[in-house]
């Protein structure tokens, strides 16, 4: 077990530091995984032998769920929904339209047979989102007319239309695709989709809004149930379950829901990671001698889609919306392959191993390609095709709360003698560039107005704009005993460090926030802000 985890934990770091070095270099970080996975590997320097394809097949479909999620919970629908109607288009008839024209490439220039063709286009038929939102976020790309909307919506919903056809193919194949039960399957895969991943997020809203959790770390686990939950019960089903999750992850992320920004930071980290294993783990089960004699079919695979297929099937769809050739350029370019087709080639490789080497290594050579030749070359396309908008921020594309400067909230309690009791609100004093915000009355929220007269027992709240600079506040804690020296004592009369301020006191279930008259005492807790230099 020690082993592993040294394993383990060595090759999160390397990842790590991989991806510091891919940023420097302008590489998609997602392709330094995939290298380290191959390092590691049979033909690498470490020569860890893994190939269980089953189990990479299963922990890929968990990292995808969550993938999809927090693509859909950081999708900002007000900047989305513009371009919602051609996003899904091309996500939809567009998968379908590439998969087609990939599978008939295959059967006539690679002589596959017709449906093996059918089924290496419908697992690329997808772009990954994975590897769009990497690089759109690390490169801080926002992109004019709307397009890193249109991009973000785009690789976000088409995986599950992938997955789909895939999934027919697959029962055609085996000899169990008769008309009405393809009909079926299609049906069950979009409706159970659709209507439990609406009602498994507006059921989860409902329970966030009327049901206050006591710690963050409830709400955290909440939601990653809620996920696991939007993915499996449609799949259980018979529905299609990336569908479903990315839209539970759509509303949620959305909607009014309490600690938000929380969730964004946690989610942001966990699907890091789940990104670093997957690549990890697919670079890992490849063994790089096997995929020589399958280079250069997936060179002409990668060519014909992203000099053919893509943007034919690109300036079909968008054409009829009025986008710009440019934008349609730079569309066409994005249609990154990664990790969700070759998830979904595992899933064919579950139903007929046979297929390993004619579609498992094609795959994983075309996804090579793509993400680090299309993948790099994203940002210069973009700049060439003046499709850069100097003026925005891609992360207000998304739902991002971590990088803008919030609003902070702080609550009064007042009291009988509180210097605000019983006096109307246009009567008290703030301090400047600070708002009274809102009223607590008896569990009640109360809008202040001028006259709204402030009573004894309400919580008044008070906003003002966040400190952005929060590594310079240094907070530590100091436990008073019962010889403590400042026991009974003011705090204007307790000999602490020069330039070093009380800002808090916890005394058992209370928060103080403290003057110099207020006395401590055996077991008060006080929280001291020291300046950077002490």
């Amino acid at each position: 077990m020690a082993q592993i985890l040294l394993v383990g934990s060595v090759v999160i770091l390397a990842c790590i530091l991989c991806s510091k070095l891919s940023s420097r270099f302008g590489i998609p970080v997602l392709l330094g995984f995939i290298a380290m996975g191959m390092l590691f590997g049979n033909d690498g320097i470490f020569g860890i032998e893994f190939n269980d394809f089953a189990l990479t097949e299963q922990i890929s479909s968990v990292a995808l769920l969550f993938i999809m999620f927090y693509g859909g919970f950081g999708t900002n629908w007000k900047e989305a929904r513009p371009v919602a109607v051609p996003a899904i288009v091309l996500s939809s008839a567009g998968t379908l339209l590439t998969a087609g024209l990939c599978g008939i490439f295959c059967w006539l220039v690679l002589k596959m047979d017709l449906l093996e063709g059918l089924l290496l286009g419908s697992v690329l038929g997808s772009t990954d989102a994975a590897s769009v939102f990497s690089i759109l976020r690390s490169r801080r790309l926002n992109l004019k007319y709307g397009t890193a909307s249109l991009l973000e919506i785009e690789s976000g919903s088409n995986d599950p239309f992938a997955y789909m056809l895939t999934v027919i193919l697959i029962s055609i194949r085996s000899g169990e695709g008769e008309i009405g039960e393809i009909v079926w399957l299609v049906v069950s895969q979009l409706a159970f989709g659709i209507l439990l991943g609406i009602a498994v997020a507006l059921g989860a809203v409902f329970v966030m809004r009327h049901y206050r959790f006591k710690t963050s770390n409830n709400y955290m686990l909440f939601i990653f149930a809620v996920a696991l939950l939007a993915y499996a019960l449609p799949q259980v089903l018979g529905g299609n379950g990336f569908l479903s999750v990315y839209l539970t992850g759509i509303i949620l992320g959305n909607s009014s829901i309490p600690d938000k920004k929380t969730l964004v930071t946690f989610f942001d980290g966990f699907t890091g990671l789940m990104q670093m294993i997957l690549f990890f783990m697919l670079g890992l089960l490849v063994t790089p001698s096997q995929m020589l004699g399958w280079i250069l079919p997936a060179v002409l695979v990668v060519v014909f889609l992203t000099f053919i297929a893509r943007p034919v099937v690109v300036a079909l769809l968008l054409t009829p919306f009025g986008c710009k050739l440019r934008q349609q350029s730079l569309v066409a370019w994005c249609g990154l392959r990664g990790a969700a087709s070759i998830a979904f080639s595992l899933t064919v490789l579950a139903s007929d191993p046979s297929l390993q080497d004619s579609l498992f290594n094609t795959v994983f050579c075309v996804v090579l390609l793509s993400i680090s030749v299309q993948g790099s070359l994203v940002p210069v396309l973009a700049k060439k095709l003046k499709m850069i908008d100097e003026e925005g921020d891609v992360l207000k594309t998304f739902t991002d709360y971590t990088d803008e400067t919030e609003v902070q909230f702080i609550q009064l309690n007042i009291t009988l003698r509180h210097p605000w009791a019983n006096k109307m609100v246009k009567e008290v004093s703030v301090l400047p560039d600070t708002l009274l915000a809102m009223i607590i009355r008896e569990g009640e929220t109360v809008v202040p107005k001028g006259d709204t007269v402030i009573m004894p027992g309400d919580v008044v709240v008070i906003s003002a704009v966040g400190f952005s600079e929060a590594g310079k506040v240094h907070l530590n804690e100091l436990r008073l005993g019962p010889s403590h020296p400042y026991c009974g004592k003011m705090l204007k009369d307790c000999d602490f460090e020069p330039d070093a301020l009380v800002v808090l006191i916890h005394r058992g279930d209370q928060t103080i926030i403290p003057s110099g008259k207020d006395v401590v005492y055996s077991g008060d807790v006080l929280v001291i802000n020291y300046p950077e230099d002490l």
